[in-house]
């Protein structure tokens, strides 16, 4: 037998109408199955059109469900109007686009979450096909508007043919990812996959960090078509801050790619360069190579490694402390790394070094302090040196990271207590 409400949009607009809602007892027994969330910050022209499309896309699911409206401190109708249609607000007083969401995320009672904008750019009367989605034993669905249809005037020409294709392609490239819409704002996803997400953002990188995050989780990932539609009002969006906000996220959550790779190429590089000229000047094509570029070698081999060491700081970060606990390189380190171990090879680095700035001086004083030009020499000591001595005090903050855990990392597994 189904409940019926009757929920006034008097408030929406003149000439008041009526809207019936269905509310069908759900298999499983509870009471709400379904929410959708939507986070507000003075949007009185469009929230009472998506409370209305919301609820009647709850109706089409045969589901229970319920509308939450996560208010960011609106100062227009949007809370009455929200109020007045049968949402239930909830206030978020920190600004930001993952602080209204997560805040909403929580408060939510469904076992499926369904997420979307209150600018009326998103049906949510077709929410059906993302919870049909999750019903058949996904864990996540997202919205694709690529794959689906954007309307004239949705989406600016920069937004739709250069900024969300690169930062998708961008994302998809850095964790493997093969999403067709990272930044689509119509979502949605079961409660336990909501908790395994871990989301932490706090502004628009929030979109980034749940595809991402998602991947990391190991969730079962679906995407449907959908219709993006022109909003009304003034966009809350800053292109090029907010484009920033997200390829900053993406960086500095892969650590790879911001620092183990380009450290990586730049020791080598370096490293190598210093080699190839210890023996002497060079020519290579027709152009003469000494000590000047064996400088250039020295600063990249110095810099290279320092950016290495800083990647792997990080990476030891976010696997100790659970953001990444199935970092296999990180794994593959703890298990075999030892503090002792590795301030030997660092004093090793520097003595060898330190041997050969020795070595120089004691040329000098064979030669009676008279002039001597060991540059290349000189060069590679103090090298060797610098590296020494930053593998030594890494060591000390590599295990430091790794005492600061919730749970000795043990085994390269992180987490697990005795």
């Amino acid at each position: 037998m189904e409940n019926e409400i009757t929920l006034p949009l008097g408030a929406v607009q003149a000439g008041s109408r009526e809207v019936t809602v269905a509310r069908q007892a759900d298999p499983e027994g509870n009471e709400v199955v379904v929410s959708v969330v939507m986070p507000c910050l003075n949007e009185e022209k469009t929230i009472g059109a998506c409370v209305t499309k919301a609820l009647e896309g709850i109706r089409r699911t045969g589901l229970p469900g319920e509308v939450v409206v996560a208010d960011n401190g609106s100062s227009d109708r949007s809370i009455e109007i929200a109020e007045g249609l049968g949402a239930r607000v909830i206030h978020q007083p920190a600004r930001g686009y993952g602080n209204a969401y997560r805040a909403g995320f929580e408060a939510a009672r469904g076992k499926y979450i369904v997420m979307g904008d209150s600018d009326d750019t998103y049906d949510f009367t077709e929410i059906g096909k993302l919870v049909d989605k999750l019903r058949e034993g996904n864990e996540y669905v997202l919205g694709s508007r690529f794959r689906g249809e954007i309307k004239p005037g949705a989406m600016p020409w920069l937004h739709q043919y250069i900024g969300n294709p690169v930062l998708t392609g961008i994302l998809n490239f850095m964790f493997g990812l093969r999403s067709s819409d990272a930044h689509s704002g119509l979502r949605a996803f079961t409660r336990e996959a909501y908790r395994r997400m871990r989301l932490q953002t706090t502004g628009m990188e929030f979109a980034s960090e749940m595809v991402i995050n998602a991947a990391r989780a190991k969730l079962k990932v679906a995407e449907v078509p959908i219709v993006y539609y022109p909003r009304e009002g003034e966009s809350k969006l800053r292109s090029f801050r907010d484009g920033w906000r997200h390829l900053r996220f993406m960086l500095l959550y892969s650590p790879d790619h911001l620092f183990v790779i380009p450290g990586a190429l730049f020791f080598v590089l370096g490293l190598l360069g210093m080699l190839w000229l210890l023996s002497g000047p060079k020519i290579v094509s027709g152009h003469f190579v000494d000590y000047h570029f064996m400088f250039v070698a020295s600063l990249l081999t110095i810099v290279g490694f320092q950016v290495l060491l800083t990647g792997f700081y990080a990476k030891a970060y976010a696997f100790t402390h659970r953001f990444a606990p199935d970092d296999v390189m990180i794994q593959r380190f703890y298990r075999y790394f030892s503090l002792e171990e590795w301030l030997v090879a660092g004093f090793v680095v520097f003595l060898i070094g330190f041997g050969i700035d020795t070595g120089i001086f004691v040329t000098w004083v064979q030669k009676g302090f008279k002039d001597l030009f060991a540059v290349r020499e000189a060069l590679l000591a103090l090298t060797l040196m610098v590296i020494g001595l930053q593998l030594m005090f890494s060591s000390f903050l590599l295990s430091i990271l790794n005492i600061n855990s919730k749970a000795p990392v043990t085994g390269g597994t992180a987490g697990q207590e005795s």
